[in-house]
Formats: C-alpha cells, structure tokens, sequence
C-alpha cells in the first residue's frame, strides 16, 4: 500500500497538525514562496511519486486560498504523486450553487471543474451549504458530516424542554435531522432579505413558548441571521437559543452581532480558525480533527467512511 502524506496550505495549518496528530505522523514538508506582487509558488520539498497525497485546506477568504489549494495539487500531479486528495473542510462559494436572478454565474460548479482540472483524484469535504453541490464533481467526493461531532456533544448536554430550529427555510432538513435524532419538535425561521448579508425580517412557525431553542445551520457568515432568528424566537417566549454552526466564517459584523445579541451560545467546529484577539464568551470551538484523521485513513485502507455519519 502506498504511503500516506499530508500537507497542510497556508490557512489550515492549525487544524492540519491536529489532522496529522490523530492519524499518527507528521504534516509533509511545504513551502509557499511568495514574490513581491502576491504571486505563490507551493513548493513539495520532500517525494511524493506514487505516494497517496492528502492536502488539507479550508477556502474561507476564498479566492487566494483556492488559488493556492489548485497550485498544491498540481505541483504534486507533476511530481507524479499515485493518488490526489483534496480535504477542504469548508468549501468556499458554495453559497453560488445555482442561478437566483439573471447573469450570474454558477461559481461552485467553476470551481468544482477547476479542482479536477488541476488534478485531484477525490475531495473530501464537511457540511457543503447544499447536498447536491456533490453532483458538481466527476471524481469521487466524501461528504463528511458535522453531526457526528455535534450530536456526541448535545447527548452529554441532557436536553429536555428542548425545540430544534433552522434559521431560514433552506435548512429544515438539516434541522429536522437533530429534531427526529432527539425526538423534539420542529421550529422554522422564515427570513426574508433585501439584498445578501442583510435580513430584512423574520417569522417564526412553530410552538416555542417556555422551550430552549437549539439553532441548526451549516455557517455562520455575518450573524445577522443567527441573531435575526434568537431576537425572534425569545419574543415569541423562548427561555433560551443557542446554535449550532459548522463553519465559523463570521465576517464583517458578526462579532459585534453575537455580542449584542439575544443568542445564548454559539457552537461551531474549528475548520476555518478564530483569532485568539477575536474570541468572544458566547463562542465555543469542538475540533473536527479526529473526524478527518478518521475519514482519510478509511479512504487510504479502502475502507467505507459510513461509519463516520451519526444513524438512529
């Protein structure tokens, strides 16, 4: 069997070594030479021929870091690497996964089609914005899932008078996979926007009366809905709302947001990292780190990843 190495891109190195301390060996040696005007050049400084090749990097601030992310990957095709992994524990622009109004352009799809090009083999990902943003992709692609980091911690927290809510209609599936795995209700936030990154107003459907609500949603950009939603759902007489968030992308004003917010908490996974600067009380970080070291070696041995995913 081909050896295994992992590399981590500039982003993601924080998460990577955690990656590479579960799976039992070393982050790979790479540098990223920068010239003078912005211009990268990943250098693979040790083998990689025929070797099984893991590169590790999350696309928040997207456009450099993709850049980067195809530069890795083609550099290790050149250097006749046996098998290409790209893990990119959140994938940016998957928000652009369809056309909304006229002449705009599908962008993760683009970059899906820029991914193979360069030379992956297989992705591996966490939480895409969409289930079907998998269908963009003509390699293989593991769709790991942040519930089976969340629900361990929810179960140790002994939920009871306990609601599940999704902040806007295009995540009740996802919310209503917590609700029927605790078997609790179902709440739903139906927002409304004038223009992106901004909410214009909320309704919420559902009995919250006297409940804690637990707010399911798959990022947490600039907050403004999270906070949009907890405003809505205590004044319609919920005790308590906390969420439960993969992606911590948290731009713009989203700090300012949480903290003046009626949210309780904010629970979110570390694959796009926090500056230490900017953390604030409400926020709390559970690692995905074991989940990835878990998913790559069964896709190294050929082993199935379902047992990676939470069933009742």
């Amino acid at each position: 069997m081909q050896e295994v190495k992992l590399f981590s891109g500039s982003p993601s190195k924080q998460l990577a070594g955690l990656i590479a301390d579960h799976y039992g060996q070393s982050l790979g040696d790479l540098t990223i030479q920068k010239f003078s005007d912005g211009e990268m050049q990943p250098i693979i400084n040790e083998s990689v021929r025929g070797q099984y090749v893991f590169f590790i990097q999350s696309t928040y601030a997207p456009a450099d870091h993709f850049l980067e992310l195809l530069l890795m990957i083609d550099a290790a095709k050149r250097a006749s690497a046996g098998y290409i992994t790209a893990v990119i524990p959140y994938f940016g622009y998957a928000r652009q996964d369809r056309k909304d109004k006229p002449r705009v352009p599908i962008s993760a799809k683009l970059l899906a089609n820029m991914i193979e090009v360069a030379g992956a083999n297989r992705i591996m990902t966490m939480d895409l914005h969409a289930d079907q943003i998998q269908g963009f992709f003509n390699i293989p692609l593991d769709h790991l899932k942040s519930e089976a980091i969340f629900m361990p911690f929810l179960e140790a927290q002994n939920l009871e008078n306990v609601a599940f809510a999704c902040p806007d209609v295009g995540g009740v599936k996802r919310a209503r996979t917590y609700a029927k795995y605790f078997q609790k209700d179902l709440v739903i936030c139906d927002k409304y926007r004038k223009k992106a990154n901004e909410v214009e107003g909320m309704t919420v459907i559902g009995d919250v009366k006297g409940k804690e609500i637990i707010l399911i949603d798959d990022m947490v950009d600039t907050a403004g809905t999270l906070c949009k939603a907890a405003d809505a759902l205590i004044d319609k007489g919920a005790t308590k709302v906390s969420a439960v968030c993969a992606h911590p992308v948290l731009s713009g004003k989203a700090y300012d947001n949480l903290k003046n917010s009626k949210l309780d908490s904010l629970i979110v996974t570390d694959t796009i990292p926090i500056p230490a600067e900017k953390m604030i009380d409400k926020i709390q970080i559970l690692s995905s780190s074991k989940l990835f070291a878990r998913a790559i070696r069964n896709t190294h041995e050929h082993r199935s990843i379902t047992a990676l995913f939470v069933e009742k």
